[in-house]
This record gives structure tokens, C-alpha cells and sequence, in this order.
């Protein structure tokens, strides 16, 4: 059978929370269960609530604050690899074997990745980028500010491309039209 309910259990419940205890910790405290309470609180005229919902609020609100934070650094350290890994576009390479009947290492030096190896490179980067936009979209105009990065991208790969080959990069030739009356 339950303890039933006595003025000492009622008058610590309104006194802890007064002070902003919550139910479950005065139902520790006065050796009670949670419902039992809830009980005793509702019978206060005004009832008693235990409503957190401004607490709860609050904390959602900071950790929100926390996870944009955390994506903001997330999306630089992105855009730092990106930036890390166009600096191999251009970088001498080291390439290496171990092979031949008789297991040789071989090792070649070359002034920069082989086309595999920057396609290779390109697509990190152009993950990176991505993910990071994504996790940090550009608040202000977007549509200038991507412009703008593309942009600064396409002169940095024509600066390159024309300090490698003497010349900037020919134009891109049209394909011609098809004769709509061929056969």
C-alpha cells in the first residue's frame, strides 16, 4: 500500500521549487516518485509546474550557436585542404616502381602530376569546395560571391597553364553545324 501523502511532503515540494528544483530532484529528495510529485503539485491552487521550457529553449538555442560554429570551422579547414591541394597542381611529383623480375625500385622526379594525377587532384578539390559551401552557403549575394570564386579558380588555371606553356590556353574550337538537308 502507498505512503500516503502528509503536510511534510507539501510543504517541501512548494519549498524546493521555490528554488528552481526540478521534479525529479525533489522526488529524490523528499524520497518520493516523480509521479507522486506531480501529485502534490497539481493540488497547489495555483498548481505547481515544472514547464522548462524556456531552459529548454535556451539550451537548444546555444547548441544550435555551437553546431553552426562547429560546421564554420569545419567548412575552413575544407577550404584549406582545397587550397592545400591546388598548390600539388603544380608541385614537382615523385613517382615511383618496385617491380621487374628482379624487384627493383625505381624513382622518377617529374615537374608535376601527370594528367591522371590532376584529375585526380581537381576532383578533391572540387569536393572540398563543394562540402564546404554546402555546410557554410554564402549569406550575403551568393550568386557574385561563387562567381567570384570560380572566377579567381579559371584565372588561376590560365595563369598556370600559361606560365607552363608560354601562351594562354587556345579557345575552344565550335563544332560545326550539321547540314540539316544531309542524309
Amino acid at each position: 500500500m502507498a505512503r500516503p501523502i502528509t503536510d511534510k511532503d507539501r510543504a517541501a515540494v512548494k519549498r524546493l521549487h521555490a528554488k528552481g528544483t526540478s521534479r525529479n530532484d525533489i522526488a529524490r529528495a523528499i524520497k518520493r516518485s516523480p509521479s507522486t510529485v506531480s501529485k502534490i503539485a497539481g493540488a497547489f491552487d495555483p498548481p505547481l509546474t515544472f514547464d522548462r521550457a524556456p531552459q529548454v529553449e535556451a539550451a537548444t538555442a546555444v547548441r544550435k550557436a555551437d553546431l553552426a560554429a562547429r560546421r564554420a570551422a569545419f567548412a575552413e579547414r575544407l577550404q584549406d585542404t582545397a587550397e592545400r591541394e591546388l598548390g600539388k597542381m603544380t608541385a614537382e611529383t615523385l613517382y615511383w616502381e618496385w617491380g621487374g623480375k628482379d624487384h627493383t625500385y625505381a624513382e622518377k622526379l617529374a615537374p608535376e602530376p601527370i594528367p591522371a594525377d590532376r584529375r585526380a587532384i581537381m576532383s578533391i578539390i572540387a569536393t572540398a569546395v563543394d562540402r564546404s559551401l554546402k555546410l557554410v552557403p554564402p549569406k550575403d549575394d551568393a550568386g557574385a560571391e561563387s562567381r567570384s570564386v570560380i572566377g579567381d579558380l579559371i584565372a588561376g588555371l590560365a595563369a598556370d597553364y600559361t606560365a607552363r606553356h608560354g601562351g594562354p590556353p587556345p579557345e575552344p574550337v565550335e563544332p560545326e553545324a550539321a547540314d540539316d538537308d544531309a542524309p
